[in-house]
């Protein structure tokens, strides 16, 4: 059963392995992390967990029963209440509901643990699993936008306490939320 959570140092080498098996998959629909993202990973990676400290962003790892990372759900820019979502599921794992129900457990703990009112994200008009996922998961679009030069929509989605409800497969997870060992990357 897919678990939820908080990224942290020894996430590395799985997060690592994750972004590697599905750079080219990833690529076709956003744009790629360039070579220097896994060149300087370790130094990256810590960069997250200090800005994750600091309670400027948020990442999230949906992890296997075996421990490889199966998504990344991300806040990002966290400021006055809100923040930008960001994901990414591994290609073994598309089409499943797992993005779905992966950003409804984000939106929770956006309110219940990160005290945030309000979640932005973008997609290219050609992703259409992504729009679906937003969709489905409350946000509205608001606008156009071009993401590296490709034509896109914004979105944007109020949330409120009744976001707090979990979804089921992340009941087991949520106990991990909010401590050291229940972190998740992006």
């Amino acid at each position: 059963m897919p678990r939820l959570q908080l990224l942290r140092l020894d996430h590395a080498p799985a997060l690592l392995r994750f972004e590697r098996e599905n750079r080219d998959y990833f690529a076709a629909s956003i744009p790629d992390r360039g070579d220097e993202y896994f060149a300087h990973f370790d130094a990256r990676h810590d960069e997250l967990l200090a800005e994750q400290a600091a309670g400027l962003r948020f990442f999230h790892l949906v992890m296997d029963d075996s421990g490889a990372v199966l998504g990344r759900v991300n806040l990002v820019d966290v400021a006055d209440g809100s923040a930008d979502l960001g994901y990414r599921i591994a290609e073994r794992a598309a089409g499943r509901g797992l993005a779905t129900t992966a950003v409804r457990e984000v939106c929770a703990l956006a309110v219940a643990e990160y005290g945030l009112s309000t979640l932005r994200a973008a997609t290219t008009l050609d992703n259409t699993g992504s729009r679906t996922v937003l969709a489905r998961t409350g946000f509205r679009s608001v606008g156009e936008i071009l993401l590296s030069g490709r034509p896109g929509l914004r979105f944007v989605r109020e949330l409120r306490d009744t976001d707090r409800a979990v979804p089921e497969w992340a009941d087991d997870a949520v106990q991990g939320i909010g401590s050291a060992e229940g972190m998740i990357g992006d």
